[in-house]
């Protein structure tokens, strides 16, 4: 499951942000819908966090110049100097996902349209 996760949400991928949360719900519906009756409460909470801090990080690669990170940041209401602080970081995309978890926060992932797999486990179960 998680080596199909990754495939779907891979920095590389020149999908459209749509595109890729159409084919990841798709994805995680099916797969969840297949092994509802398991008790996988704990997997769904870890594999959930560890898809999160992937979808984070698609969007900071997207968010390529500083000068964007800025903007973007700024839209979504975080105090100047932890804009600052992150829009310049120099971590990789995978250490910056975790930094940006400030920023884009589980609700906002979740406004964004995608599903959360421990929501939709516990809605299905």
């Amino acid at each position: 499951m998680k080596a199909k996760v990754r495939e779907i949400t891979r920095r590389n991928k020149g999908w459209s942000n749509d595109y890729r949360r159409q084919k990841l719900a798709e994805y995680v519906r099916g797969w969840i819908n297949y092994y509802k009756l398991a008790d996988m409460k704990g997997l769904m909470a870890e594999t959930d966090e560890w898809l999160r801090r992937r979808i984070r990080a698609i969007y900071w690669k997207q968010w390529k110049k500083v000068k964007t990170r800025y903007r973007n940041l700024r839209a979504l209401k975080l105090e100047e100097w932890q804009v600052h602080q992150i829009a310049n970081s120099r971590k990789g995309y995978w250490r910056a996902a975790q930094i940006l978890r400030v920023a884009l926060t589980n609700k906002i992932i979740a406004r964004l349209g995608y599903i959360s797999m421990l929501d939709y486990y516990l809605k299905v179960s």
